[in-house]
């Protein structure tokens, strides 16, 4: 016959874990729902990852410089 055993404590420690890092994640997303919710709107028709690139050869980056 197969015993029933309780669960090992690994298996507690495992699922501490698992419930600590859904209070984490859940903690982050209020966070970031709350930044966008007080952040300032962005100007129509204007992208933020591509507004001061200019058209024509890019400087270097600090990395590609030589000394």
């Amino acid at each position: 016959m197969a015993r029933h055993t309780r669960p090992t404590a690994a298996k507690r420690e495992r699922e501490k874990n698992l419930n600590e890092r859904r209070q984490q994640k859940a903690a982050r997303r209020q966070d970031v729902k709350q930044q966008k919710a007080t952040a300032d709107p962005r100007p129509d028709g204007i992208d933020p990852d591509i507004a001061d690139i200019k058209l024509g050869p890019q400087p270097l980056a600090d990395w590609q410089l030589e000394e």
